[in-house]
């Protein structure tokens, strides 16, 4: 009996069918988190950051989002990251420095924003203080964060004491 080829729209209709019982299992998994993406989220520069991000932050897991240059971890969230957000200029906001990356933090209740400081573009951590600790979520992010290059970074009193005298 001579062997039979698939015909061109069985092949297809054989191959979503097989694609479609591998992605069946991963379907059961939580869905992916709605997070608005950023104004500067296709900026190249946030590609090399959200590679390198973490699988966990503390106990909880990376998880899968809808948007381009986000990230979230937790069932529920516990934290969002977004790639992209308005650089923050000059401010009198708190600013500290965690394994070298400086962030600026704005304390909200209960939710934190967290944004890097002096790196283009800049990355927004939203976070509840309350749920996951916020030394946990900057020490876990810094390598990844430190994939955007450094152009600016905090300063404080103590450097303001030595600024020279104007002429």
């Amino acid at each position: 009996m001579p062997r039979r080829h698939l015909s061109l729209p069985r092949r297809a209709a054989r191959t979503v069918l097989i694609g479609a019982m591998v992605a069946l299992p991963l379907a059961g998994c939580s869905p992916a988190v709605d997070v608005t993406p950023a104004q500067d989220a296709a900026n190249p520069a946030c590609a090399p950051m959200m590679v390198a991000l973490p699988d966990t932050i503390g106990e909880a897991k990376l998880r899968q989002t809808n948007s381009q240059a986000t990230a979230a971890w937790g069932d529920p969230s516990l934290v969002i990251l977004r790639c992209g957000v308005n650089v923050p200029g000059p401010t009198t906001d708190r600013c500290v420095t965690v394994n070298g990356i400086d962030w600026v933090i704005k304390e909200g209740d209960p939710v934190w924003t967290l944004t890097t400081y002096g790196r283009e573009p800049a990355t927004e951590i939203l976070m509840d203080p309350d749920k996951i600790s916020s030394a946990t979520v900057l020490a876990d992010l810094a390598t990844a964060a430190g994939k955007v290059p450094a152009g600016r970074n905090c300063v404080g009193q103590q450097e303001l004491q030595d600024l020279p005298q104007s002429r």
